[in-house]
């Protein structure tokens, strides 16, 4: 069965505590040429601030999701086109692999045609992410490859996402986790700032997912990104 992000090479992350850069709006930021927005955050994160960004991106044609941090911040809103539900499976507390997912599911009315999981390797320790869900970062290649198997072949998780955060990450690492993939898709996150960068974990992913670029260094920077990994897509060289 085919999935939206089958298609995609580029995701935009709106952390919603962040400012934009001076000058530039939500429509700026819906016209880099990204494949997807998707709009969360690790902290400070309130449904206030989630709905502000889905309702200033809600008039453009971009497809719209949601990666709540916890199931307080969710938003109910016709605008998006799903929710992204992160699953940390390297994560040392258990509330971050299916402790949160439980209060997620007592929510009256879940619509689950539009909920889907990210199966998440945290590889930067010094990261939020890493320090909130104790996650066991000190991972060699065939530890994630291992664990992306584990996603793909016993928990049938349609995405992988190696999260380095803030930092650039191992392309030997990233191509190791590729590798051992079958049909799921792998998702890679984690300092790319330029051209270069964006084009080199695109060589070892499926999907380039950019976060802070956008908030440090504003919308041209993105779609530099963007650009690199169209170029990168297999698709490209048809």
């Amino acid at each position: 069965m085919s999935t939206p992000w089958d298609d995609w090479d580029h995701v935009l992350k709106v952390d919603p505590d962040k400012p934009l850069c001076e000058g530039e709006t939500f429509e700026d930021v819906c016209q880099t040429g990204t494949d997807a927005i998707e709009i969360g955050g690790t902290l400070d994160i309130t449904a206030e601030k989630m709905t502000r960004v889905v309702d200033a991106a809600a008039a453009y044609d971009v497809p719209l999701y949601q990666e709540p941090s916890n199931p307080a911040v969710v938003v109910d809103s016709p605008a998006l086109e799903g929710y992204l539900i992160p699953t940390v499976f390297n994560a040392g507390d258990p509330m971050w692999i299916t402790g949160a997912h439980k209060e997620w599911v007592r929510i009256d009315d879940l619509d689950w045609d539009r909920t889907h999981t990210e199966a998440y390797i945290v590889l930067n320790p010094e990261a939020s992410v890493a320090e909130v869900t104790d996650a066991d970062c000190a991972l060699d290649a065939d530890d994630v490859a291992a664990y992306a198997t584990v996603a793909e072949r016993m928990f049938g998780q349609e995405i992988v996402y190696l999260e380095y955060s803030g930092t650039y990450g191992d392309p030997g690492v990233v191509g190791a986790a590729h590798e051992a993939l079958d049909d799921a898709t792998l998702f890679y996150g984690g300092g790319i700032h330029d051209y270069d960068s964006a084009a080199g974990m695109a060589a070892h992913s499926d999907v380039i997912v950019v976060g802070d670029l956008l908030h440090d260094k504003g919308v041209d920077a993105v779609r530099e990104t963007v650009a690199a990994a169209k170029d990168a897509s297999p698709a490209s060289s048809a």
